[in-house]
Formats: structure tokens, C-alpha cells, sequence
């Protein structure tokens, strides 16, 4: 079975005509009205036995066919990309999708949750300065982290530490790990800025992080946004998921 991605629509009431793409080959299908009349299909060439043509708007080709294959990587080290957090405006949202982080787990705060105690979270590092203020002066910062059945340790401790996250005004939400692969959403971690800018946070197997990629093409951003809306419309508030 084929592992389809749905990449977007020029249907302004759902229905087609849309394109997906193959995860794996990276094949398109393109779905719309088909072509009927005899007299244009008689004008088409090279359409083999079994072949059905369909007729789509030129806009929905190029919003949303994908350049992957063209577009050259932009990798920004940790330092810069820890900037992005004092510089955007509106809207920060993450997407967290792995069973552990390596960065956690050399923390006091996670030696604290192994012995079983409270965690003392400190609120005065430069992270949460920065995050306070933006949330203080309206900003929205969010995150939907996604949960195994059972909860792997470094997952237990994330619903822990959500508690630091809502201290500084973070809206923190949670996403079991079978709602998030009937939903289709990616195996990958980033963060949005002002929807405009996807911040793609790449990993080693020891689940390092190690740098991060920016995506600033119009329908690469709107795609991960798409997943955004999935993702914040099924995860519920990390308490009640906790509780449950």
C-alpha cells in the first residue's frame, strides 16, 4: 500500500482537483474532472491503454507540486536558530514527535523526575525570559506533543515538564501516537514562526539535535500548517490527557 501524502486542493468547496504525493517513490497523483469529449482527447498524445486524463487549474501544479527535488537545504546551527524565538511576533508552534531527546536527559530537573520527585523547574533561564515576555505581550506559543501507548519514560517526563511550559504561557497539548498516524501527520519535529517560516529540526539516531533546516516556500509552509490544524484540532490539553 502506498504511503500518500495529501498535498493541497484548488477546490474551493473540497472535492477536487488535488495532488498527493507518494512518501516513498515520490510520485504524484493528481485527481480531478476527467476529460471527456472525443475531439480533445483525440488532440492528446501518448495516452496508453488504461490511462484516464484529467483537466486541473495551472495554479494547483504550481502551489502544489512539489519542489523538494530542486530546493537546496538551508541548515542554520543551534545558535541561530535559538534567535528565532526573540524575533518572531505573532505565532510559535511546535510539533514534537520523538520518544526521547537526548538534551532531557542531562538535566537535574530529569535526575529529579527519575528519583520520583517534584521537579524544581527554574523560570529565570534565558529560554523562559524570552518566552514569558512574548506570551506576556500577546504572542501565542503552543505545542502538541505526541504520546506512545505506554508513555515512553522521556514522554513522562515531557508531561511533567509541561507544567514549566504552561508557567511561562505555553499552550501545551497532547496527541496519542495511533490518532497521529490515522491522521497521517509526520514523523518530524518543527516549529512554525508567524506562518511563514517552518524550522525543521533534524536529529541523530542517538536523538541528538544537531541543526535546523528552514522552510520558507509558500506551499511547503502551508503544508506544514495544514498539519498544525490537524494536530491542534484532535490533541487535547495535557492534563486531561495525563488524567486519562
Amino acid at each position: 500500500m502506498r504511503r500518500l501524502r495529501f498535498n493541497g486542493t484548488g477546490s474551493g468547496e473540497g472535492g477536487c482537483p488535488s495532488v498527493h504525493e507518494d512518501l516513498e517513490s515520490g510520485e504524484i497523483i493528481v485527481h480531478g474532472p476527467p476529460l471527456t469529449d472525443p475531439e480533445d482527447i483525440a488532440q492528446l498524445q501518448h495516452l496508453g491503454p488504461g490511462e484516464v486524463p484529467v483537466v486541473v487549474p495551472r495554479e494547483l501544479i504550481t502551489d502544489w507540486g512539489p519542489k523538494d527535488l530542486t530546493r537546496e537545504a538551508r541548515i542554520i546551527d543551534l545558535d541561530a536558530f535559538n534567535g528565532l524565538f526573540g524575533t518572531f511576533k505573532h505565532t510559535a508552534w511546535r510539533l514534537e514527535t520523538r520518544r526521547r531527546y537526548a538534551s532531557d536527559e542531562v538535566t537535574d530537573t530529569y535526575a529529579q523526575f527519575l528519583r520520583g520527585e517534584a521537579p524544581t523547574w527554574d523560570l529565570d533561564t534565558p529560554w523562559s525570559r524570552t518566552i514569558r515576555q512574548k506570551t506576556a505581550d500577546g504572542a501565542r506559543v503552543g505545542r502538541v506533543r505526541i504520546i506512545d501507548s505506554p508513555a515512553t519514560r522521556g514522554q513522562r517526563y515531557l508531561l511533567a515538564h509541561a507544567e514549566k511550559n504552561t508557567a511561562l504561557g505555553e499552550d501545551i497539548r497532547n496527541l496519542s501516537r495511533a490518532d497521529a498516524e490515522r491522521l497521517q501527520l509526520p514523523d518530524e519535529d518543527f516549529w512554525i514562526f508567524d506562518s511563514r517560516l517552518v524550522a525543521r529540526l533534524n536529529f541523530t539516531d542517538d536523538d541528538e539535535l544537531t541543526d535546523v533546516e528552514l522552510i520558507t516556500e509558500p506551499a511547503e509552509v502551508v503544508r506544514y500548517s495544514m498539519v498544525r490544524d490537524a494536530a491542534m484540532h484532535h490533541a487535547i490539553p495535557y492534563k486531561q490527557f495525563a488524567t486519562e
